[in-house]
């Protein structure tokens, strides 16, 4: 059996559903490629009486056929369906049928492939459910899609028969770097924390991503064989991803390039500007359906109501396609290393850093020794600026410390200049006037290699971290 690396919450709600003393209907979703179907059947191993998946693309009368071939080799002589309440007839027949005490465990992979318009199918799977399956206490039923929006729309926040039916819901996030760390040494790669680090901010922790990795090659030359040679297994990612999550992706796409031009979060009036989007519905749905899908993050402005949230792109792997892959042509090895004295690597990398940090607040915290403090955490920006004045990641803290964080991307000790020590001054006070806070507030700097000591560290810093402490589970 391999190994479900990391995962572990997603791991025990599925293992406590077999031990319920009641039908579980577990919603799994996440973006393609993060290793949902992987997590459900390792984890289930063994025990999945009954599984099939949607097929993209496919008609009615597809989806059926196969319905139709997955239960046929477990039944035989089975009739063909009509229609899916015909088909869940059947399954149910079969359940009822199979003679053991244990929890029977169903899985439909691709679940929204499978409610196409006019099939019925969402309708027929409310009625199995409501009628049949949550009457008994020895079912896992177990839906799962990478359609994050269409998930949580019609099963998490359904209106009709499935309202409030759902037991458990588990969003499969990509890794975080201690996970990632953890699947690379699983692989027998040992790469340096900082190698990793600069892999992740390319590619983020998508499982099937890093899988593509080989014992003995360098990050630089993963990179280069991942994205930028002939036939580079992500060089047509981006495209393929949208393609398969969204009926109309062209918006979608729009939004994540619109975030990619500018090292910053953007406001959703500044969105509708850049992207062309219409500040109405239409953007509403692409920015919630992006945020689902975890292409973006939302953050609430420090200070402000929520309908002055900011968006930030925090996929890796889209930043660095839009960046980087997009608008080169398939090269030899070695295009990525020639890449890393550019204006381009250099803004690039300092906002991937940026956004790997911020996924990462619960271990920051921690390593401050703040970690059970309870904190309200934000984004902040000066209104009417004209440097654009902002701060990534502002911890406002219950014990009446706020921590003004900034992050620094460097391949040596880093070191506060006069003009840097001028600007972090400038940002403090701007924040403590725009605020009015009362709050002590600490400067904290996040660096890769650590942070040089001299007269302005001394003056300014009262918290300095290095990425180590983000390896940290």
């Amino acid at each position: 059996m391999n190994a479900v690396i990391g995962r572990f919450s997603e791991k025990k709600v599925l293992k406590t559903a077999l031990e319920s003393g009641r039908s579980e209907l577990i919603a799994v979703y996440g973006r393609r490629r993060v290793g949902k179907t992987y997590l459900i059947r390792q984890t289930y191993q063994g025990r999945i009486d009954f599984e099939w998946t949607g097929l993209h693309n496919g008609t009615h009368q597809d989806q059926l056929e196969n319905f139709h071939q997955r239960l046929g080799a477990k039944v035989r002589k089975l009739k063909r369906a009509k229609s899916w309440l015909e088909a869940f007839m059947q399954l149910e027949n079969y359940l009822t049928h199979l003679k053991t005490k244990k929890k029977k465990v169903i899985f439909i992979d691709e679940f929204p492939w499978l409610a196409s318009r006019r099939s019925k199918f969402l309708m027929a799977f409310e009625n199995f459910w409501n009628s049949y399956a949550s009457n008994r206490t020895d079912l896992v039923v177990v839906i799962c899609g990478s359609a994050a929006s269409y998930m949580v729309k019609n099963i998490i926040r359904n209106r009709g028969g499935l309202h409030n039916r759902v037991t458990q819901r588990l969003r499969l996030l990509p890794f975080d770097l201690f996970e990632t760390q953890l699947f690379l040494r699983n692989k027998g790669i040992r790469y340096s924390q900082y190698d990793i680090l600069q892999l992740y901010m390319a590619v983020g922790g998508i499982p099937q991503y890093l899988e593509n990795l080989q014992v003995g090659e360098s990050v630089a030359q993963a990179i280069d064989r991942l994205c930028f040679v002939r036939d580079a297994p992500l060089r047509t990612e981006f495209r393929d991803i949208f393609a398969s999550l969204y009926e109309y992706p062209e918006r979608h796409s729009a939004v994540l390039r619109a975030l990619a031009k500018t090292r910053r979060a953007l406001t959703r009036n500044e969105i509708s500007a850049k992207s062309d989007i219409p500040t109405g519905g239409m953007l509403t749905r692409t920015l919630e359906e992006l945020e689902e899908s975890g292409f973006v993050e939302k953050y609430t402005a420090y200070g402000q109501i929520k309908k002055d949230a900011i968006y930030r792109l925090s996929d890796e792997y889209s930043l660095f396609y839009l960046k980087f892959i997009e608008n080169t042509t398939a090269k030899e090895p070695g295009t990525w290393l020639k890449q890393h004295h550019s204006p381009t690597f250099k803004s690039w990398s300092g906002f991937s850093f940026e956004s790997v940090c911020l996924k990462h607040v619960r271990q920051i915290k921690r390593e401050l020794g703040i970690g059970e403090v309870a904190s309200e955490n934000y984004s902040w920006i000066a209104k009417g600026s004209e440097n654009n004045v902002q701060i990534d990641l502002v911890i406002d803290r219950a014990d009446n410390v706020i921590n003004l964080c900034e992050m620094k991307f460097y391949n040596e000790e880093f070191t506060i200049t006069k003009n840097y020590a001028a600007e972090i001054r400038q940002k403090i006070s701007a924040f403590r006037q725009t605020s009015r806070t009362r709050k002590n507030l600490f400067f904290l700097m996040m660096t890769t290699q650590g942070l040089k000591q001299n007269a302005h560290s001394l003056e300014l810093v009262q918290n300095q971290l290095r990425i180590d402490c983000l390896f940290k589970d």
